[in-house]
């Protein structure tokens, strides 16, 4: 595991955001990214990850990124790449980077399992409970975290808090990722409005919508040429 940095800004907040249910940390990262003009200042190669990238508008997009908001001195971690069997290396890269850097906090953005039909938001912290309680975000008193946020929450040397999100989807979850956004927003004052990521939900839901009826009615015209063959 090898840490590439370009620049060492000092003591910024870091935000990570790795993939999980509802895709909430990837949506929640790549907004912050697109909305603060983050500029890319380094990455994480993991040698031990099958190679992978994307590319976007003809640029190749980094599996591990690292990405940095001058005006909120805001580290971003965005990963487009699954990780499996190598969460304690990237653990021990984003202390790495904590340490160089003097990170003030590292939050974890993450979706919880739940069926719930109005999500609420949570917080889990080491040494920021009072400024979470103030903008009345309860804390999780129950759960279950798994993967790079569960690795990090248990490393004792690194100024951990997380902000949690309910979500039932194994879609990419946009509403969801609003309402990180709007927490991040009160506790960091980031000025960053989430309406555009509501509106991205609003039409995913549409189009999942117009999927289930069209398979409903494909399913009822499937239904009704059996029976006619049988009857």
């Amino acid at each position: 595991m090898e840490l590439i940095l370009n620049k060492k800004p000092k003591n910024p907040t870091i935000i990570e955001g790795f993939p999980g249910v509802g895709f909430i940390g990837s949506i929640t990262t790549e907004f912050l990214i697109e909305h603060l003009d983050a500029e890319m200042i380094g990455k994480i190669r993991a040698k031990e990850q099958m190679p992978i990238i994307a590319v976007h508008n003809s640029k190749i997009i980094d599996p591990f990124g690292i990405f940095y908001s001058k005006k909120h001195n805001l580290i971003i971690l965005r990963a487009i790449a699954p990780v499996t069997k190598i969460e304690w290396d990237i653990t021990d890269a984003v202390e790495k980077l904590s340490k160089q850097l003097q990170a003030k906090e590292v939050i974890s953005i993450e979706g919880i399992a739940s069926v719930s039909d109005d999500p609420q938001v949570y917080y889990y912290s080491k040494k920021n409970s009072t400024k979470f309680n103030k903008l009345n975000i309860e804390g999780l008193k129950e759960g279950i975290i798994m993967g790079v946020t569960a690795s990090l929450l248990l490393n004792d040397s690194l100024p951990s808090s997380c902000i949690f999100v309910e979500t039932h989807s194994e879609l990419p979850d946009s509403r969801g990722a609003a309402k990180i956004i709007q927490a991040l927003d009160g506790y960091l004052g980031l000025k960053v409005n989430p309406s555009p990521l509501i509106k991205k939900a609003e039409e995913l839901e549409s189009k999942l919508r117009i999927m289930m009826q069209q398979s409903r009615v494909t399913e009822e015209q499937a239904s009704k040429k059996q029976l006619d063959y049988l009857g």
